[in-house]
């Protein structure tokens, strides 16, 4: 594995991890009652507690994705 692989690796993970990201970002804030009822079934928990608990995931997604995919993808775009 050369490092023009390893650049065109961490820019399709770039790529679709931000896909993801900005999916389940539209779908909270789109359709967050019917997520809301969905999950409320299963979990029993309070709207402010449920919506607290999204952010969350969607907040602790982006550090990741930031992390483990943009910041490679730029250092390998600068080195090479």
């Amino acid at each position: 594995m050369d490092i023009n692989m390893l650049k065109v690796f961490f820019m399709w993970c770039t790529i679709i991890n931000f896909g993801f990201l900005l999916f389940s970002f539209i779908m909270v804030t789109v359709s967050g009652n019917l997520a809301y009822k969905m999950h409320s079934k299963w979990f029993p928990m309070t709207k402010e507690k449920f919506t607290f608990a999204m952010y969350l995931f969607i907040g602790i997604y982006k550090i990741l994705f930031f992390v483990f995919n943009v910041v490679p993808w730029i250092a390998l775009e600068i080195i090479v």
